[in-house]
């Protein structure tokens, strides 16, 4: 763990003249105050003041002033900016101004979770899945949706045009340390994947959020627009954030059974029986968009259907190879648009529900559930994802263990711009209407 004087000893030695105070709104958004080096040390024991009314879901502004708390475990230097006045950074949390909580912190209600689940004696681990595409840029340095280039999974260069651009986003990922196990060209034309090294559950949220900054910065320096938008183009495959996962407990993966089969433990059954039974109210969360409903329909690897299943890749969750030690659980559905504070303690806590109340988990599912018809999903017992915005809402209502991991401050005035989003969208004529209708009516 990083000390004060540490750090302020490497900002002086490293010529460091600016340091970014990053914090997370509740819809997922990055933000950031920046300071100079000579106001380090007091916003390390004091905080740093910023008006939260500005900030969409924060406060209103009779009760603006917070404070951004740096974590010191966060600090990195910022790799493209100068390297003569170093700008780093460092990820916040967010206080009142009197001290106390604020309860709309998106990070605090990880920690809670995490917190909860290390006096069990469990640390949770995970390791995302990051897609996105690569869009070229207009004349006016406008995004488009013209894809990069026109490869498809796992292609090389000269067909995989975001080889560079790729490699490159790595380099910076490492330079701020993560350590990287895979990177390729995903299915669709300029969609591509980077894998980082599994970690414990606040680790990997604070990476989510530095590698979308990371992705978007490197690829407007190299002349194109990333998007993390699930499903940005019609008829093809959408962007997922896999979520790998496992519940250790003094250096053991509980997950693991011991032995070279394919099956996992007690305990991963029911801590994946608890996911399966509250994903309807998670999906919310963790398919925050309009646009996130589009990615789940059948036939592009995307889930539709609340299953699970060895190795097979259609349903919701998965257990890939067992591996040992390596052995997890796959929750398909998540995108890379969510906000993961708020989807990994949704995540984590609907486990420990399933551990607490040892929860029995379905058979597995081993046929292709794309195919499925509604007869055989009725015969199956198996039911769909919430298929749009609204209906996931509503399932999020009705789960009272969302309100309960979220808090009120969250769980409310998420709802009310997601609804408020939702009607908006409704609102809207889209051109598919134009296109159908125009002429026939």
């Amino acid at each position: 763990m990083a000390s004060k004087n540490d750090i302020l000893k490497f900002i002086e030695q490293n010529d460091v003249k600016f340091v970014r105070l990053q914090f997370t709104d509740i819809l997922g958004q990055l933000k950031n105050i920046a300071i100079t080096e000579q106001q380090v040390e007091k916003a390390l024991d004091e905080g740093v003041i910023f008006d939260a009314s500005a900030i969409a879901g924060f406060s209103e502004v009779e009760s603006s002033d917070m404070l951004l708390l740096p974590d010191m475990n966060t600090f990195a230097i910022i790799p493209w900016r100068p390297q003569h006045g170093k700008v780093a950074r460092f990820i916040c949390d967010i206080k009142n101004y009197d001290g106390s909580q604020f309860m709309g912190d998106p990070r605090y209600v990880l920690k809670k979770s995490e917190e909860k689940a290390r006096k069990l004696g469990y640390t949770f681990n995970v390791g995302p899945e990051c897609e996105f595409f690569l869009f070229q840029i207009d004349s006016e340095g406008r995004p488009t949706t013209k894809t990069h280039d026109a490869a498809s999974y796992c292609d090389l260069a000269p067909m995989d045009l975001g080889e560079n651009c790729r490699r490159e986003i790595c380099m910076v990922l490492e330079e701020m340390g993560f350590e990287i196990e895979a990177l390729h060209h995903e299915n669709a034309a300029g969609q591509h994947e980077v894998d980082f090294r599994y970690s414990d559950v606040m680790t990997a949220a604070d990476r989510i959020m530095t590698f979308r900054m990371v992705v978007k910065t490197v690829a407007q320096r190299n002349g194109l627009h990333a998007t993390f938008i699930p499903k940005p183009i019609f008829n093809t495959y959408g962007s997922g954030m896999h979520i790998n996962m496992s519940l250790s407990k003094d250096g053991r993966n509980l997950f693991n059974t011991g032995d070279s089969g394919l099956d996992i433990s007690d305990v991963a059954k029911m801590f994946g029986a608890g996911i399966l039974k509250h994903i309807d109210g998670i999906t919310a969360v963790a398919n925050p968009l309009v646009n996130s409903y589009k990615r789940f329909v059948p036939g592009f690897e995307a889930p539709v259907h609340i299953a699970w299943s060895h190795m097979n890749r259609s349903p919701l969750l998965r257990v890939p190879a067992p591996k040992g030690e390596a052995t997890r659980l796959e929750l398909r559905s998540p995108d890379p648009s969510c906000n993961p504070y708020l989807t990994l303690a949704l995540i984590l806590e609907a486990g420990l529900d399933g551990l607490q109340k040892k929860m029995e988990i379905a058979p597995p599912v081993d046929v292709n559930t794309y195919s499925l018809t509604l007869e055989k999903e009725k015969e199956l017992g198996i039911r769909r994802l919430p298929s749009n915005l609204s209906l996931a809402i509503e399932e999020m209502k009705r789960d009272s263990y969302i309100k309960d991991v979220l808090g009120e401050h969250i769980f409310s005035k998420y709802i009310s711009a997601k609804e408020a989003e939702w009607a908006e969208y409704n609102n809207c004529v889209h051109q598919w209407e134009i296109d159908s209708y125009l002429t026939a009516y």
